[in-house]
């Protein structure tokens, strides 16, 4: 007998849900980065240009293709596609691509619950910068303790996923996204009221064309492009499962635009936690974990009351982490339940052993395999894994929802549209088909060939 279909209680937790799976640490710790070093506003306006053109269309079409299912993208091309297409193929590459990512931001998720329980007890207290880094670098060179740490992780997310859709994922995720916008602004008004906080403000917010211009434009626009791409967590299906889960009072751009308007929102907010508090010590905003696990603990360790507020940042990272952790393994838990038609707890337990063996490499990949260097000196397995799913499956699974959703050949353009206008609200331009056909596609095109092009040339 099959498993009734389970849903969400509300539309709140579907968007709370959505963002929570593209709200991600690369929001945190990419986005600032890449604000400041691509001329400030100049460069957030090319951003959320490129965040409509590129990433809405494609976030309908996974909800659309969900919703039109009633399926997790183990079964939605088997659902809706015509007898005899194969594109059910693409099911086992968005599969694969999901468990890959958690394979790896179970480490890094580790890693963030590890800094959260130092900074409350107070490890960081007294240390000079260079015994900061090394806080870092004994943690990632520390096997058992990156075990630990990313197995505490897959119980945490399991765990919430095994308390059920509506009790335990929709009620969890939408107590953190509320505490976690709570602590992001409690942030903000600290690191404003830094000494020099506004010259970092300044520096965020004010365009400075001349930025823009010696770092490149095309730099600068396939930047804004690869972030707005690549920040909404599109091409896996990890968004077609939340619309598996929802009903058809509205339509489904109007529910994209809140959830790209709640992701772009922490992601800016983020740059006002860190570009007024690093210009208030001095500091140059890094990218990537050596911003968080580095950069930010030498911050708190010379501010006043640190720990606290280092502790709430922690808090605050911990939530934005956990967030995208239980979205995909709420993805994942659903694939076996709609494959082997399996209870909920059945496709946890399975789950939990399948993710926590899977993130053994990665958590390990800096000690006992830090002889494998794919990408050469400094690369890990982790960064292995993040390239097979940001640069290589996310494009090429965004061409096929593209392809599905526009071609008769696939689901076809009528049917997308019906299922996306479906309910009150925002719908979709039927006019912009020749875009999302055509144009749109080359786009992505362009986005996966340049990648793989800057990453073994550059």
């Amino acid at each position: 007998m099959e498993n009734k279909r389970e849903k969400l209680s509300s539309r709140l937790g579907f968007i709370f849900l959505s963002a929570g799976c593209a709200i991600g640490l690369g929001n945190i710790w990419r986005f600032p980065y890449m604000v400041g070093k691509y001329g400030g506003g100049a460069f957030v306006l090319v951003y959320l240009f490129f965040l409509v053109l590129l990433g809405l269309p494609i976030i309908v079409m996974e909800y659309s293709v969900g919703r039109g299912s009633g399926k997790s993208v183990a079964r939605s091309f088997h659902v809706l596609e015509k007898p005899g297409q194969l594109w059910h193929r693409f099911s086992y590459v968005a599969m694969a691509g999901n468990y890959l990512l958690v394979m790896f931001y179970t480490t890094i998720s580790g890693w963030m619950l590890a800094y959260f329980a130092k900074m409350i007890s107070g490890e960081f207290n007294g240390l000079d910068p260079q015994e900061v880094k090394h806080v870092f670098a004994s943690l990632q060179q520390n096997p058992q303790a990156s075990l630990f740490w990313m197995l505490l992780i897959v119980a945490i997310g399991c765990g919430v996923c095994a308390l059920g859709l509506q009790n335990g994922v929709e009620k969890i995720t939408k107590g953190m996204m509320g505490l976690l916008l709570a602590v992001m602004i409690l942030l903000v008004v600290k690191s404003l009221s830094l000494d020099g906080a506004m010259k970092g403000v300044s520096f965020y917010l004010i365009p400075d064309f001349d930025e823009l211009m010696k770092n490149g434009i095309f730099n600068a626009i396939y930047a804004a492009m690869g972030q707005a791409f690549f920040t909404l967590s599109i091409g896996m299906g990890g968004m077609a499962i939340f619309g598996s889960y929802i009903d058809r009072k509205h339509s489904l751009s109007g529910e994209g635009v809140r959830v790209m308007a709640l992701d772009t929102f922490v992601a800016f907010m983020a740059g006002m936690i860190i570009f007024p508090a690093c210009m208030s010590f001095g500091v140059a905003p890094d990218s990537g974990p050596g911003l968080v696990f580095v950069t930010l603990p030498n911050i708190f360790n010379e501010m006043a009351n640190g720990q606290l507020w280092g502790t709430l940042f922690f808090v605050f990272m911990n939530f934005a982490a956990l967030s995208t952790i239980i979205a995909v393994f709420e993805n994942i838990v659903s694939f076996t339940i709609d494959l082997c038609n399996w209870t909920r707890r059945k496709s946890v337990l399975l789950n939990f052993i399948i993710i926590a063996v899977g993130s053994i490499p990665c958590a390990i990949g800096f000690s006992v395999l830090s002889g494998f260097q794919p990408f050469g000196e400094e690369s890990a397995v982790l960064d292995l894994l993040d390239f097979l799913v940001s640069n290589v499956i996310m494009p090429l699974g965004s061409l096929v929802f593209l392809f599905f959703c526009t071609r008769k050949l696939g689901w076809g353009w009528k049917n997308f549209v019906a299922e996306a206008n479906a309910g009150k609200g925002l719908r979709f331009p039927e006019k912009a088909r020749g875009y999302v056909s055509y144009v749109l596609p080359l786009i992505v095109m362009f986005i996966f060939l340049f990648g793989l092009w800057e990453k073994f040339t550059g």
